[in-house]
């Protein structure tokens, strides 16, 4: 005679209920923060042309990048694999950051590829070759001492 399964073989809707809204509330979390919000705000002025590139660059490139025009921070955590070049503190041209879009960066390890496309891409990357750099400094030579 076969032995009857016991309560901890049942399945249990109320358990499985609660772990699937921990996992969505904590998905959320994270979407939310890659996706820019709790920036501190586009710099870029509404009736400027580089605007609709500012808005995609906040919304899509936010939880890696840093950079002021468009109000971001990238990841709070330097350390993090994640963190994308600051571009405040680099300049670059559009033809790269197309490249960078669609191959996914320069390395492809950690971009995704073509997060953004068409026109849409062509937008962001005339916004960052315009905006990024505004911190570079002059490129240090070897053996130059770095200024006080």
């Amino acid at each position: 005679m076969r032995g009857r399964a016991g309560p901890s073989t049942q399945y249990d809707a109320r358990r499985v209920r609660a772990a699937l809204v921990i996992a969505l509330v904590v998905a959320a979390a994270l979407g939310l923060t890659a996706c820019g919000f709790g920036s501190e705000g586009i710099d870029v002025s509404e009736n400027n042309p580089d605007h609709a590139g500012a808005v995609l660059f906040s919304t899509h490139c936010a939880g890696c990048h840093t950079l002021d025009a468009a109000g971001t921070q990238g990841s709070g955590n330097r350390g993090e694999r994640t963190q994308g070049p600051n571009l405040n503190e680099r300049e670059e041209s559009r033809d790269d950051v197309l490249y960078a879009i669609q191959n996914g960066g320069f390395s492809g390890a950690i971009m995704p590829q073509n997060i953004v496309v068409g026109e849409e891409a062509e937008q962001v990357a005339d916004f960052v070759a315009k905006y990024a750099g505004s911190q570079a400094g002059e490129p240090q030579r070897p053996g130059q001492k770095s200024s006080p």
